[in-house]
């Protein structure tokens, strides 16, 4: 009896049979997750396999995750590892974090080979207009720390595949712009 080993797949074969990890960055109240999670559900509506992992859920979970640089840089390793393991599974992600650093949304990309990078790129004065929760105003007056946006940077993607101005553009018109350009790939 002989045994026969199995050729190993190539880089090409791999990263060709990957799903997709549609990331939507941008400040707080800049309308990422609600145009994610509305992504998601129009992708659930067509029978993909798709997860949806949202910045504030999953701090909810782990809610020691702390909001410093290295802590956020940390936070998201983590996540952009797990959308990684979901993705190299058939599982295309739809992520929505604010995600303030290019260079940790740069150390996702390369985990990710199918990552898409969507800025969704509402002004600051928009967002804090908008702001429900009372936090742009409570970071104003000290009460919280490393509140992107204000005591601690944004730093919008240089080459994002796909930028939305929420102030010119609605929800559905958000949500069709991102299909249109990505309905083949997911």
């Amino acid at each position: 009896m002989t045994l026969s080993a199995t050729r190993p797949m190539s880089l090409e074969s791999r990263t060709a049979s990957v799903a997709p990890v549609v990331w939507f960055t941008g400040l707080s109240g800049s309308g990422k997750s609600t145009i994610a999670a509305r992504v998601h559900a129009e992708l659930v509506r067509r029978g993909l396999d798709v997860e949806y992992i949202d910045g504030d859920a999953l701090r909810e979970v782990f809610p020691n995750t702390g909001f410093t640089r290295a802590e956020r840089e940390e936070h998201l390793r983590r996540t952009g590892y797990m959308a990684s393991r979901l993705a190299a599974h058939g599982v295309t992600v739809v992520a929505s974090f604010v995600s303030p650093y290019r260079e940790s949304r740069a150390f996702i990309r390369k985990l990710c080979p199918g990552f898409v990078e969507i800025f969704v790129s509402t002004p600051l004065e928009e967002c804090e207009r908008r702001d429900v929760k009372g936090l742009y105003a409570r970071a104003r007056r000290g009460e919280i720390r490393n509140f992107t946006g204000i005591d601690d940077p944004y730093e919008p993607p240089e080459h994002p595949e796909l930028t939305l101005d929420t102030r010119v553009l609605n929800l559905e018109q958000c949500v069709t712009k991102v299909l249109a350009r990505f309905g083949d790939q997911l």
